[in-house]
């Protein structure tokens, strides 16, 4: 039977559509409080984890700079000599080899530069995609309630993407154009100051764009991935339901919902674009424009002899050097602000924190373990809906090697009880105990080695049927595999695969009947070898033959195991040591078969439903 799980819709619950509103407000009101390109400080510790390739980065940027500001210098020298009063071919051969020693030493620096920066972005962003998903691993379920699959998935690939580019391309142009622009401001002050200062006046009228559409460039950038991440969440709810909804001739529909949202993300994209466009057109035509002016003056300053021709030719060309340098660096700005957007929504994971996490000093539980499970007084609401408990004062004690059956109606709370022992979440009172020691107090890694789950439809991974059953413990032998998969009654339709267990199953196991895909996941626990099982309807799925067999089975498995089994089936519930009558949360009755059917109580009228003459 399925319990009040948190995927419940309750009384007066919003709407998707207020939802959606909801989050896309909180996100602008974070975006908001963020500053800037602040959200890129997340990146530090990766740069920090390979300094070395960071350093020969730094070494090859100032190479590659200098070798460019040098290449300047041997123009002038050639120019002044070549408009001195005598020239001989010798001195202008050794201007050209300099100028080409200059150019090959320009592009093996500009070469090693690109290598060890790119290396660099690379190396980051791969370890940033491992952390991040790793971290998301260890959020509980609580986090999910509020975030979609398809929302984390989006910031997972899309955001990393965009903060990809930004790390292995143009990061490197815009540092190899920032150190240009400073080495190119110096020699130009040592050329000519009073020129430099005509141009320096000109910065603040480019750096003007720069700041004012940078700063909405971030703003739609975000927006328009949150839009993304919405359509990404939609089309993943979806193609999880593909059948649901084709069941339900809701094709177009889907397909126009998901439209719509990419519409709604593309037009704030075009906004996007528009205000980086203005913003480039306005550094390049201030950068040339004053350029040309200042130009203008060096020229007339060399005609009148106040300048050497050769220093015109390297103020020139310094000139271009930092305006071009300056427009680069207008383009890359872009790029940092739609990283630094992307950047902030990955951040936002990272700082996610596990409502339910081991302690500072978790207590060990004890070894050998005996398998003893408690649960008293333990009232618990799911996060979102204190008003509606799912547990009420709930106390049940369950002996090592015994057989416990919960009953009970729907939204009784049955499944509630296994996600508070496997430490999903924590009572909001009361307390949970395995062999003695207080949940709160144990290494939720620790607590769910010592428990095996078979859930109602347990969830199967694509790859063969052999990985599947090795999910439950990988060190597994064949021989192991093989016990596991004749214990669970699944031999016989895996050798008739292609490929016998070897055999892939596809996506989610899906080629597979709903049968066989339980019996495959009683296999993956039952490898695990745990003192505890939970089993939530672990026969629901199979027909009454393999039912029977599979019955058999797990009888079999549970022997000298201490059990939970979720059930409504005669045959479950008949061989239980003691059966749990659930409702609204607390425990209604508690006995054997016969001692419950003879009371005339909840579980007589639920099992004269059930199972009618045979109750």
């Amino acid at each position: 039977m399925s319990d009040q799980g948190p995927e419940a819709a309750a009384s007066g619950r919003p709407t998707t559509g207020q939802a959606l509103a909801r989050s896309l407000k909180e996100a602008a009101a974070r975006r908001e409080r963020s500053r800037n390109i602040g959200a890129l400080r997340h990146l530090a510790p990766f740069v920090r984890n390979h300094w070395g390739d960071a350093s020969w980065s730094v070494v090859f940027l100032l190479a590659s700079t200098s070798a460019t500001l040098g290449l300047t210098c041997a123009v002038r020298a050639m120019v002044d000599g070549l408009t001195g009063e005598r020239v001989a071919a010798a001195a202008v051969d050794s201007w050209f080899l300099l100028l080409g020693g200059v150019a090959l030493a320009l592009a093996g620096a500009t070469a090693l530069r690109y290598f060890f920066v790119t290396k660099l972005g690379e190396r980051i962003t791969a370890d940033l995609r491992k952390a991040v998903y790793a971290h998301i691993l260890t959020l509980d379920p609580s986090f999910f309630l509020k975030t979609r699959t398809g929302e984390v998935l989006s910031r997972l690939t899309t955001d990393l993407a965009i903060v990809e580019s930004l790390m292995a391309t143009s990061v490197s142009v815009a540092l190899r154009n920032l150190l240009n622009l400073i080495g190119a401001i110096v020699l130009l002050a040592f050329v000519s100051a009073k020129l430099t200062g005509l141009v320096l006046l000109t910065f603040p009228l480019v750096l003007a764009p720069l700041f004012l559409f940078g700063r909405r460039v971030r703003k739609l950038t975000a927006q328009s991935q949150d839009q993304f991440a919405d359509a990404v969440g939609y089309a993943g709810e979806s193609l999880d339901a593909l059948e649901t909804v084709q069941a339900f001739g809701r094709e177009r529909s889907a397909a126009g919902r998901f439209g719509a949202a990419v519409e709604q993300a593309f037009a704030v994209s075009i906004r996007r674009m528009g205000a980086r466009a203005v913003m480039t057109a306005l550094v390049i035509a201030l950068v040339f424009g004053g350029i040309v002016g200042v130009f203008w003056l060096g020229v007339h300053a060399g005609l009148r002899g106040e300048m050497s021709w050769g220093a015109l030719f390297q103020f020139a060309f310094l000139s271009v050097l930092a305006a071009g340098s300056v427009g680069a660096l207008g383009e890359t700005w872009g790029d940092v602000q739609k990283a630094a957007g992307a950047m902030e929504r990955v951040g936002e994971l990272l700082a996610a924190r596990p409502g339910v996490a081991a302690p500072p000093n978790p207590t060990p539980l004890p070894s050998p373990p005996r398998g003893e499970l408690a649960l008293e007084g333990v009232t618990f609401a799911y996060p979102g809906r204190p008003d509606l408990p799912a547990l009420r004062r709930f106390s049940l004690n369950v002996r090592p090697g015994e057989r416990v059956a919960l009953v009970g109606p729907s939204g009784a709370g049955k499944s509630t009880v296994f996600r508070l022992l496997l430490r999903f979440y924590d009572p909001d009172e009361g307390r949970v105990t395995l062999d003695g020691v207080d949940l709160r107090q144990a290494d939720p890694v620790e607590i769910r080695a010592r428990m095996a789950l078979v859930a109602q439809d347990s969830p199967l991974f694509s790859g063969s049927a052999l990985e599947n059953i090795r999910f439950g413990r990988e060190e597994a032998s064949e021989d192991e595999v093989r016990a596991v998969v004749r214990a669970a009654q699944a031999e016989a339709f895996l050798d008739a695969l292609p490929q016998g267990m070897a055999t892939p199953v596809g996506d989610r196991a899906k080629s597979l009947s709903g049968g066989q895909r339980q019996r495959l996941a009683i296999a993956r626990a039952l490898i695990r070898e745990t003192p505890i099982l939970l089993l939530d309807e672990a026969t629901s799925a199979l027909d009454a033959e393999n039912e029977q067999l599979v019955q058999r089975a797990l009888d079999e498995a549970m022997k000298g195991h201490t059990t939970l089994v979720i059930a409504h089936r005669l045959a479950t519930v008949l061989k239980a040591d003691r059966i749990v009558v659930m409702d609204e949360g607390r425990v209604v009755e508690e006995g054997t078969h016969a001692e419950l059917v003879a009371r005339n109580g909840l579980y007589a009228r639920l099992a004269a439903l059930q199972f009618g003459q045979a109750a």
